[in-house]
């Protein structure tokens, strides 16, 4: 398939410039077909019944294959998810940390991981790396380290600024168990969570899936607790509720998620072409460029695919200006930025759009 037939099985690009992947990414008919088929089998047939049963969870095993596939870990190791908060959620509740334990994160995080931390009772050190150039935020970071750290939690990629941080250098040096938030990671930039403890994701982001769609990965279940068991996390169990838990990661799955999300979800991983990666990395430096000769640039060069800006005035209303002229892009809240969200999908001819816009 050609990157013209590939991008033309999203309708969204053929009246907007579709730059706000970071949030939602845009549907391509195919997953849309795929939920649709689902949803329908579901009315015509009931759901119930020995075939709609077998149909659901052939459904859960087909993707959590190819979500494993994505982020590069073996099946054993992944965990379907609601969304990358689902995921952190899972991993905070089943640690056990303590009130004497701390957890290392940084000013640059979704509140889909603050939050899970904050319900902790560990102490959070928050490193103040958001606005460092990405080479100055290794040592900030591990100065935050101490003799009672027993996690690290932050950003493969900061949802702000665009910049990576240092994930790997990081768990390399210290040792310690390392929770990353890869919303802007998976699907977006090539991905070896193997290399982590704990992985969680989103799919309606970069990986073009339907919404209430994630993953997590865990490298050894045995070491997490199942906090909020959900039916599937079960083998068998007692009339008092003692159970047997279901092997590997799969345990952790929160609950049922509906097959046409399945569907739809499953259709959306076999759409992104070859070299999608190094296309959006293109992009994105495209984009980079363009952009600098008006604008302060937040984000440092060759990082992911997230691009901010600084700009004078309201950023959310010019934000929602840019969208009246057909370009959809985000504001960062409470910082006077824009990102722009560059995928394999992206054109010249979109990012002249947006410059023009703006």
């Amino acid at each position: 398939m050609t990157f013209e037939e590939a991008r033309a099985q999203f309708p969204v690009f053929e009246r907007l410039a579709y730059l706000n992947a970071g949030t939602n990414g845009p549907l391509a008919r195919p997953t849309i077909d795929a939920t649709v088929a689902q949803e329908r089998a579901d009315l015509e047939g009931g759901r119930g019944g020995p075939e709609y049963f077998e149909r659901a969870l052939a459904l859960r095993d087909e993707v959590r294959t190819k979500l494993a596939a994505a982020v590069n870990v073996p099946v054993e190791q992944l965990a379907l998810a609601t969304s990358t908060t689902n995921g952190c959620n899972i991993v905070l509740a089943g640690l056990g940390l303590a009130a004497e334990d701390e957890v290392v994160t940084t000013d640059g995080e979704h509140f889909g991981l603050l939050g899970a931390l904050a319900v902790s009772p560990a102490r959070v050190r928050v490193a103040q790396v958001r606005e460092l150039p990405p080479e100055d935020a290794f040592d900030v970071l591990l100065d935050e380290v101490t003799p009672r750290t027993r996690l690290l939690a932050f950003s493969h990629v900061c949802w702000m600024s665009g910049n990576r941080f240092p994930v790997s250098e990081l768990k390399q040096v210290t040792g310690l168990p390392v929770l990353v938030d890869g919303a802007q990671s998976a699907g977006a930039v090539a991905v070896d969570a193997s290399q982590f403890d704990f992985y969680a994701f989103s799919c309606q982001k970069w990986l073009c899936g339907p919404d209430a769609t994630g993953g997590l990965t865990v490298g050894d279940p045995e070491r997490l607790r199942v906090a909020a068991p959900s039916y599937l996390s079960q083998q068998s169990y007692e009339p008092d509720g003692e159970f047997v838990a279901r092997p590997e990661a799969a345990r952790f799955d929160p609950g049922w998620i509906p097959p046409p999300y399945l569907a739809g979800l499953s259709a959306a991983l076999d759409l992104a072409p070859e070299g999608r990666f190094e296309r959006a990395a293109e992009a994105a430096d495209r984009c980079r460029t363009l952009l600098a000769e008006r604008f302060e640039i937040v984000t440092a060069p060759g990082q992911a695919t997230l691009v901010s800006f600084r700009v004078d005035g309201d950023s959310k209303e010019i934000v929602k200006r840019l969208y009246e002229h057909g370009v959809v892009v985000r504001d960062i809240p409470g910082l006077g930025w824009i990102r722009v969200s560059c995928g394999w999908w992206t054109t010249d001819e979109d990012l002249e759009r947006l410059a023009g816009a703006l």
